[in-house]
């Protein structure tokens, strides 16, 4: 791909999978009505990461789909990413993916349907490291190249790994490090490519949800687009407990700090700070650049869980509170 080519150019999200930011989707969606059933396990109520629903004693169906533009321009690289990021859903909730569709828009008579082919190659290949297939799915012609997939699963209702049922006086774990988004960011701006982040992103959080669901652990989300300190307090705001996060022990990629420093910020990982700061505190000591990090836009992040889980790091630990909020020192 010639540099006047480079997939990341057709990007708008500044180098990372960026969400539409979360106060104004949560305004969006804000007075919907839920269609009520028995069988809903995990509807709208909290945001969790995929729906759940009841179908047999036992057995709950999950639903996701995720998609974004590129995010690096390896082609096969965005493919796998895009389909980890995805499958990730499924995981959160500790379930297993059974099956999954593609999504595609794909600016046809711009890029190469050569691509296109790399970019599916790399969802398949993926899906079939989870064991999960891919089979069909649907695509239109986009200005905007976009590539993600729709997933179903399956989990056990009564074990599913929730979003509201943190609890005070549990340890927080986090099981991939952070810091992608600025990786992301800066690859775009300067075609530097670094493979740790691309290994990070395209890691599955499989063995992360059976070693959950192995110790007994009823919370957890995934750390995605609103960055860790967005989806931590979500969670806190749905269990109704408040967390106190130790930054020293938060893993990060290597580069990322680097990268903070010169200045590679994406638009979105600012506007998760400006979200979520009116309920963070900070202890002496912690600066903007601390919080900016802990607010990075992730993609195809880790498991943040309420629980401790054998090898990977515990970065903080929750509190019972009135007003759910998170302190950083």
């Amino acid at each position: 791909m010639t540099e006047a080519k480079r997939l990341t150019d057709y990007a708008h999200g500044g180098g990372c999978a960026c969400k539409i930011p979360a106060g104004e989707l949560e305004d969006a969606v804000r007075g919907l009505v839920e269609q009520r059933s028995p069988e809903v396990v995990v509807g709208l109520d909290d945001g969790d990461d995929a729906a759940a629903v009841r179908i047999a004693d036992g057995l709950a169906v999950l639903s996701t789909a995720d998609f974004f533009t590129p995010v690096v321009d390896s082609a096969y690289d965005w493919g796998a990413i895009a389909a980890a990021n995805a499958l990730s859903d499924i995981y959160a909730m500790g379930g297993r993916p059974v099956v999954a569709i593609n999504l595609v828009g794909w600016p046809r008579g711009v890029l190469p349907m050569e691509l296109l082919t790399e970019v599916l190659r790399g969802g398949m290949d993926v899906g079939a490291r989870a064991g999960c297939p891919v089979i069909g799915g649907h695509t239109i012609d986009d200005p905007e190249p976009k590539y993600g997939m729709a997933v179903t699963g399956v989990a056990d209702p009564d074990r599913l790994l929730r979003n509201d049922a943190a609890a005070a006086g549990l340890p927080l774990t986090l099981t991939k490090p952070i810091g992608v988004g600025l990786l992301n960011n800066r690859h775009k701006r300067t075609g530097e490519v670094f493979d740790n982040a691309i290994a990070s992103m395209t890691a599955l959080n499989r063995d992360a949800a059976d070693a959950a669901l192995a110790a007994g652990v009823r919370a957890a989300t995934d750390v995605t687009g609103f960055g860790l300190l967005g989806h931590l307090y979500k969670m806190c705001r749905a269990s109704s407990v408040s967390a106190v996060l130790d930054s020293a022990t938060v893993p990060v990629l290597d580069g990322a700090r680097e990268a903070l420093r010169d200045g590679y910020v994406s638009g979105g990982t600012r506007r998760n700070l400006d979200w979520v700061a009116p309920h963070v505190a900070t202890a002496s000591g912690i600066g903007e650049d601390t919080l900016l990090l802990l607010a990075d836009a992730q993609t195809s992040g880790g498991l943040l869980v309420a629980g401790e889980i054998p090898g990977h790091p515990v970065i903080g630990h929750l509190v019972a509170s009135d007003d759910p909020g998170i302190t950083v020192r």
